[in-house]
C-alpha cells in the first residue's frame, strides 16, 4: 500500500497523517472519520463518526437547578466537559480532595495552614503580602526572626508564626544550618557576644550579622538594634581572637582547655553604648530591605483613619472593581521605574503597597509634572486613577496624587501634643513654639502634660496660635519631643 493509495482510498492527504496539514483547516468530517474508521477496521474511530457528543452545537442553555455544575458527560470516557474544557473525572476529583483538605486545615489549624503558605511562597513577595494580610485579619502575629527561636522556615510557635531564618536577604542557607546546629548543640545565645563567641565566623560573616541586627533577630537578648550596629566590628574582632585561640588550643596557666578557665573565655566584649534605639520609621524601613516586609508594623497603621475616610478601595478590593472605573487608593510608594518618553517627557510607574498588597500605578507626563515632588521612595499618598486589566494583573492609571498627610492636615480638628513635665519645660515650650509657628494653619493645638506623679493634665486650645498639621509638621514636632508626641485628632 502506497501513500498515494492510501490517500486515494481514505479521503485523507499524507500531510495530515503526519500532522503536517493546513493551518487553516481544523479537524476533519464525520464522514471522513467514518472512511478512516472503515479503512482501519478502527472501532473507536467509528463510534466518534457515529457518536451525537461530538458533533452536535449548543444551540442554548437554560438554568435546571443550581446543583448543574457541568455541562455534560462523556460515559465511555468517564469525562465531564465544564466550560469548554473536557476534564477527566479522576482528576477533578484529586483537586476537590486538595480543596476539602485546605480548607479544613485553614478552618481548625489556620495559624499552621498560613506557617506552611508563607514557607511554600518563600521569595513570592506578591503573595506573601497577601498572607501576611490574612494573618492580620485573623489575629494571628507575625513574629519577627529571633537566633533563639527562628528556624529555617516559618514555624508555629505559642503567640503565632515565627518567621523564618531563610526569608531573610543575604543569610544564606549555610548561615542558617550553622545557627540551628550551634543553638541545638550548645543551648540558647546569652547575649550577641556570645553568638559571636560560638558560631562559625566564616559562616555568618559580617554581611550576615548585620542583616539580623536589622531585623531584629537578637532583640530577645534585652540589647537595643543600634547599640549592636554601633559595636558590631568591635564584636566581631573580639570573636575572631577567641575562634583563634580554640583552634590552636590553647590553655590557661592551669593547664585548662577553652571552659570557664580560658584566655578566650575571659575576653569581654566591648560594652554597649548608651544609644538610643532607630526610630521606629528607621526600623521598618530595615526590615522592609531585609524581608520584604514589614514585621514589627507598618509605616501605614498611623494613618488608618485616614485611609478608611479617604480611600474608596484597595489593591485587594480592585479585583472587584470594573475595568476602566476610577478608584482612590492611598499607600505608600515602594519601587519606582522612572521612564522617557519618544518625546522626550519623564513618566514613571511606581509600585503603591497599601495594609492589604501591591499595586503598579502609572504616571503619564501629565501627571508626572504636577506631582514628580510626591512620587519618591516611601512617600505615603492618595492616588486616583482608573483600574486598567493588563497581561501582568490590574494596575492603575493615574490621574491624580496627593499626600495623605496634607488630605490629613485639611480633615484634622485638633493637634494634641503630649509633653513631659520637667524642669526644662518652660524652655522645651519656647522652643516648640518657634516650631509652631512655622507651621500656620486653621487647626487648633491642645497639649497634654504628664506630671512627675504619672496623673496627665489637658490644656485648652492655644488661643493665639493654630497650625496646619501636615507630615513635616508632625515629623519635626516628634524630633524634638520624640515618637508618638503628636496626635491628629
Amino acid at each position: 500500500l502506497t501513500w498515494k493509495e492510501l490517500e486515494a482510498q481514505s479521503g485523507v492527504c499524507m500531510k495530515e497523517f503526519l500532522g503536517k496539514g493546513s493551518r487553516v483547516k481544523r479537524g476533519f468530517h464525520r464522514s471522513t472519520l467514518a472512511r478512516l474508521g472503515a479503512f482501519f477496521s478502527c472501532q473507536r474511530l467509528e463510534d466518534i463518526a457515529t457518536s451525537d457528543i461530538f458533533w452536535d452545537r449548543i444551540v442554548a442553555i437554560d438554568a435546571r437547578r443550581e446543583q448543574e455544575t457541568y455541562d455534560l458527560t462523556v460515559e465511555e470516557d468517564a469525562n465531564f466537559v465544564a466550560d469548554g474544557v473536557i476534564v477527566h473525572n479522576s482528576h477533578s476529583a484529586a483537586y476537590a480532595l486538595v480543596t476539602y483538605q485546605t480548607a479544613y486545615l485553614k478552618a481548625h489549624f489556620p495559624t499552621e495552614f498560613l506557617a506552611a503558605l508563607l514557607t511554600s511562597e518563600m521569595g513570592n513577595a506578591d503573595k506573601m503580602v497577601g498572607y501576611f494580610t490574612e494573618c492580620r485579619d485573623l489575629g494571628i502575629r507575625v513574629l519577627p526572626p529571633d537566633a533563639n527561636e527562628s528556624q529555617k522556615d516559618f514555624t508555629v510557635v505559642e503567640d503565632g508564626i515565627r518567621f523564618g531564618l531563610a526569608a531573610i536577604k543575604n543569610v544564606g542557607e549555610g548561615a542558617v544550618e550553622s545557627i540551628i546546629a550551634t543553638r541545638n548543640e550548645t543551648g540558647r545565645f546569652r547575649s550577641f557576644l556570645d553568638f559571636c563567641q560560638r558560631i562559625d565566623l566564616r559562616k555568618v560573616n559580617k554581611r550576615v550579622l548585620e542583616g539580623l541586627i536589622k531585623v531584629g533577630a537578637f532583640d530577645s537578648t534585652g540589647a537595643r538594634r543600634a547599640q549592636l550596629a554601633a559595636v558590631l566590628d568591635q564584636t566581631l574582632e573580639g570573636a575572631a581572637a577567641v575562634h583563634r585561640e580554640r583552634e590552636c588550643g590553647q590553655t590557661s596557666i592551669f593547664g585548662e582547655t577553652g571552659g570557664e578557665g580560658s584566655v578566650a573565655a575571659d575576653l569581654a566584649g566591648p560594652a554597649l553604648p548608651d544609644l538610643p534605639e532607630w526610630d521606629q520609621d528607621q526600623m521598618l524601613k530595615y526590615e522592609r530591605e531585609l524581608t520584604g516586609f514589614y514585621i514589627s508594623s507598618h509605616p501605614l497603621a498611623r494613618y488608618a483613619g485616614a485611609i478608611q475616610k479617604f480611600a474608596t478601595s484597595s489593591s485587594e478590593g480592585l479585583a472587584e472593581v470594573a475595568d476602566g472605573r476610577e478608584v482612590k487608593l492611598c499607600g505608600i510608594i515602594n519601587g519606582i521605574r522612572p521612564m522617557m518618553t519618544k518625546k522626550g517627557d519623564r513618566m514613571a510607574y511606581f509600585q503603591l503597597e497599601d495594609m492589604h498588597g501591591l499595586v503598579e500605578v502609572i504616571a503619564f507626563p501629565d501627571l508626572y509634572k504636577a506631582s514628580g515632588a510626591l512620587i519618591m521612595p516611601e512617600s505615603v499618598i492618595r492616588v486616583t486613577g482608573m483600574v486598567e486589566r493588563a497581561e501582568k494583573g490590574t494596575r492603575l492609571k493615574g490621574t491624580r496624587i496627593e499626600s495623605l498627610m496634607e488630605l490629613q492636615a485639611r480633615a484634622v480638628a485638633r493637634v494634641n501634643i503630649r509633653f513631659e513635665d520637667s524642669p526644662m519645660t518652660s524652655t522645651r515650650l519656647a522652643e516648640l513654639r518657634e516650631v509652631l509657628r512655622r507651621y500656620p494653619g486653621p487647626t487648633s493645638i491642645y497639649f497634654t502634660f504628664r506630671l512627675a506623679s504619672n496623673l496627665e493634665a489637658d490644656t485648652a486650645p492655644l488661643r493665639d496660635l493654630t497650625v496646619l498639621p501636615n507630615e513635616t509638621f508632625v515629623a519635626e514636632v516628634e524630633e524634638m519631643l520624640g515618637k508618638g508626641a503628636v496626635a491628629l485628632l
